[in-house]
């Protein structure tokens, strides 16, 4: 739809963070990655679909912050010294942060792709996607969601062993 097109049209390049499991440091390395690159003078924003732990809203100390609807959609958290980070994650969503989330498929994928086309995030350079552990159907999702747009492409995160 336009509107979903909408949202992301001022978003330059998208980039996946994956791993084939859990704690591997894929949060921390999303998070890092957009310091640096707001570090850089980028316009940076995060989007943590880490369902099962959406840890980044702890890391940058805002995960007692609200999201506020606009016209076009979700308003991200901004976050940092210079509120230069936007931040959505499902993290906000939540009536307690260390909730587990425990959904079916289908209601899964559609909050991500909410997520995906319902943010308003206005003009970014960089837009640093967190997704879950392993390689399930959110990530189908969220690839799927993101397929009209350009994707800069993924990092994967893996351990030595």
């Amino acid at each position: 739809s336009p509107a979903e097109r909408a949202n992301l049209a001022g978003v330059r390049h998208i980039v996946l963070v994956l791993s084939g499991k859990g704690g591997v440091g894929k949060s921390t390395l999303s998070t890092e990655l957009a310091l640096a690159l707001r570090h850089a003078g980028k316009r940076v924003g995060i989007l943590d679909v880490d369902l099962c732990g959406p840890s980044i809203p702890r890391m940058l100390r805002v995960q007692d912050s609200a999201v506020h609807q606009c016209d076009s959609g979700w308003v991200p958290v901004f976050v940092g010294q210079d509120k230069a980070i936007a931040l959505m994650s499902i993290g906000f969503l939540l009536e307690r942060p260390d909730d587990a989330v425990v959904w079916r498929g289908p209601k899964k994928n559609a909050l991500i792709k909410q997520f995906v086309t319902d943010v308003a995030w206005g003009e970014l350079d960089f837009l640093i996607v967190d997704t879950p552990p392993g390689t399930s159907d959110e990530h189908i999702s969220t690839v799927e969601a993101l397929r009209p747009h350009q994707l800069l492409g993924a990092v994967l995160v893996t351990t030595p062993q």
